[in-house]
């Protein structure tokens, strides 16, 4: 089987190890060609994602051979040391291989999310597209893999598109967006405030930019940190002093800071709510410590969630996730059947095109002969004609027929009942069985 992958991901190595191995966008193209012809590759393409390295490769020399197998995978992991500049002397503790239909299937299932860490997240699939790019820029993707990878993007779509493998939150910012939307129908005219500015505001900053809402604030300790993340979504940024004129404005509040103490009371919103004029609220408390104190869902038109109740929902929807990768694993084995099929059939046509170049070779020695007779002849008459394309004719004949008359022979000394069901089909004939 031609394909096989090298690799080292979230499962095999922490990520101080995995930082090693990463391949940057400037110089992945260039690393593509170092390996190629420092492994003697056929094709390779490379995978590289803070999560995993993986090489999905191409090499004749090694196809049925275990020996040269392993011999290829410590070069390959010699080039990985000497291309990073690896100082870790127990890398290959870290290192898998597949090859075969287990290769084709494990790539499938990476750009189908079920290998990442968050299962059925989305991100990846671009980066395997990414992948297949730099291949092509590289000139490291030949036949084998151009198709394994245009296959595999068309898995990935199906997958998406009949399971639910991306369709459930499995993170506490996408968690808090999926409650809201039981809350409001519509998030065109929503106010949206964000209390922090770190990596899970912004987060929850672009899933509700994705959902619709345009009207946002971020408020934070340092209005300079929360004026870049506004100025990524068109928001306003405002210091945390500002908070008891924005929170009696804002239909959504997500807060997530490194306070000690809550930084909103149960006081502060009930003021709010009498201006709001009862007006639903609905609140997500993100941070650990709370920033916002629990008796606040003791007031009524507020809706109140902790991250807690954000776990309660994304295990809920992990369950989601794990019924759609059980079909998608289903939709996958079809596709790498596909492929399987595929390459077997790539073996039909090499057999059918040096069959035909065999035959083609016969027709052209018995030719070149039969017109060499007929030059000989001063004065042809038709019976030396005839009598030349009937030797033609003849050893055309006998030449076709030795290989298949001889294995037809030798299946009947041995009784090899399927070899001659399989002659029979080729050439169209009935086999006579004896009682």
């Amino acid at each position: 089987m031609p394909v096989s992958i090298f690799g080292i991901n979230h499962k095999t190595a922490p990520v101080e190890i995995r930082e090693k191995v990463a391949f940057s966008p400037e110089n992945i193209v260039q690393s593509l060609s170092s390996l190629k012809q420092c492994a003697e590759l056929d094709e390779v393409a490379i995978i590289s994602t803070c999560n995993r390295m993986e090489v999905v490769f191409r090499c004749t020399q090694i196809e049925g051979n275990d020996e040269l197998f392993a011999v290829k995978m410590k070069q390959m992991q010699n080039w990985l040391v000497k291309e990073h500049e690896i100082k870790v002397n127990n890398i290959h503790e870290y290192i898998y291989c597949h090859t075969g239909e287990e290769a084709i299937q494990h790539i499938m299932g990476v750009a189908c999310g079920l290998d990442s860490m968050v299962l059925g997240e989305p991100q990846i699939l671009g980066q395997v597209k990414d992948a297949y790019g730099y291949a092509n820029l590289a000139g490291t993707m030949g036949l084998y893999l151009n198709r394994l990878f245009q296959q595999t993007f068309s898995l990935a779509k199906q997958v998406r598109t009949d399971t639910q493998i991306g369709e459930s939150a499995v993170s506490v910012a996408y968690a808090a967006v999926t409650l809201a939307k039981r809350i409001f129908d519509d998030f065109s005219a929503v106010k949206a405030l964000f209390i922090g500015a770190g990596e899970t505001i912004e987060l929850a900053a672009r899933h509700l930019s994705r959902q619709g809402v345009r009207q946002m604030s971020v408020a934070n300790r340092t209005v300079e940190r929360a004026q870049k993340l506004a100025d990524e979504f068109g928001a306003t940024a405002y210091g945390l002093s500002a908070l008891s004129e924005l929170v009696a404005e804002a239909d959504i509040i997500i807060s997530s800071t490194a306070s000690p103490v809550p930084i909103i009371g149960k006081g502060l919103m009930e003021k709010a709510i009498k201006q709001r004029k009862h007006r639903p609220v609905f609140m997500v408390d993100l941070a650990v410590p709370r920033d916002i104190e629990p008796e606040v869902s003791e007031l009524s038109d507020i809706y109140l969630y902790t991250v807690d109740d954000m776990q309660d929902v994304i295990k809920e929807n992990l369950k989601v996730r794990e019924e759609a990768a059980l079909e998608a694993k289903d939709i996958i084995a079809l596709h790498g059947q596909k492929y399987v099929n595929w390459l077997q059939s790539l073996s039909a046509v090499s057999l059918l095109k040096d069959f035909r170049a065999q035959f083609e070779q016969i027709k052209n020695d018995e030719m070149s002969r039969s017109l060499g007779k007929l030059n000989q002849k001063n004065n042809i008459s038709s019976s030396d004609v005839e009598k030349v394309f009937t030797e033609f004719a003849s050893r055309l004949a006998q030449k076709f027929l030795h290989s298949p008359s001889k294995l037809i022979r030798q299946a009947g000394e041995n009784s090899e009942s399927q070899v001659l069901e399989v002659l029979a089909q080729a050439f169209d004939l009935k086999v006579q069985n004896k009682d």
